[in-house]
């Protein structure tokens, strides 16, 4: 299958402004980004972005880089904005979306991605990681998976939550934010209008579970560090320098 990966970056952030240019063991956060997307070797590797200063900085160490709209609210609608740009033929067949903040991404958890997509069934696949820290279980910031298991590393989908879910004896599942999408699920997906679950717990990925899309998760072993603060800014810092 023809695959195009995709890195959303904008400079807007509320917790940590400017963090895809954030400078990380000499180099900004979002060219670490592009380096571990080019390493999974999974096909085009193109950053989305609606700023100069971060198109002109992946550019000038190698990596490309697509210009969209300032006004998109989700990820999901400025890659769907970069895809018709980069593919107007409608040749690619898998888009897949790596947030510009994982700079300790492991490529071949990225890619682990993809393999729910031996099921035709399957819409959009993203990844889990069994959650093993107290603390992570009641954390709302910790995006839980409730799923029905199709194998010990592979679930589908019934809901995602910032509750700890569900209740009684069992593992409990960390969602990692790396999506697949099949071109037309993303076609699918960006027409629709938010759903109601989607804005209570504000997880994007509800309004296609509400609209019966199929999400498959695959299980991997390690979460990549999301910069989301400056304390996790320092700790990508550390990881990076070592």
């Amino acid at each position: 299958m023809s695959t195009l990966v995709l890195i959303p970056a904008r400079m807007a952030s509320t917790r940590l402004p400017g963090k895809p240019l954030a400078d990380i063991a000499g180099m900004p956060m979002i060219v670490h980004v592009a380096r571990r997307a080019a390493e999974t070797g999974l096909g085009r590797v193109v950053v989305a972005t609606d700023t100069d200063e971060i198109a002109q900085a992946v550019e000038a160490h190698g990596f490309e880089a697509v210009m969209t709209r300032a006004d998109h609210e989700t990820g999901s609608d400025r890659i769907f904005e970069a895809l018709t740009t980069l593919d107007p033929q409608g040749k690619v067949e898998i888009i897949v979306n790596i947030q510009g903040d994982l700079p300790t991404l492991d490529p071949g958890i990225a890619a682990a991605a993809l393999r729910p997509f031996g099921d035709r069934q399957v819409d959009i696949a993203t990844l889990g990681v069994e959650i093993v820290r107290e603390e992570e279980k009641t954390n709302p910031a910790v995006v839980k998976i409730v799923g029905s298991p199709l194998s010990p590393s592979r679930m589908r989908a019934l809901y995602f939550t910032r509750s700890t879910a569900p209740w009684g004896e069992g593992p409990l599942y960390h969602h990692v934010g790396l999506y697949a999408y099949r071109r037309a699920a993303l076609e699918r997906f960006v027409a629709l209008a938010p759903s109601a679950l989607e804005r209570r717990e504000k997880l994007e990925q509800l309004r296609a579970l509400e609209a019966g899309m199929r999400i498959d998760v695959e299980i991997v072993d390690a979460v990549p560090l999301g910069v989301d603060t400056p304390e996790d800014l320092e700790r990508a810092r550390t990881i990076l320098s070592n």
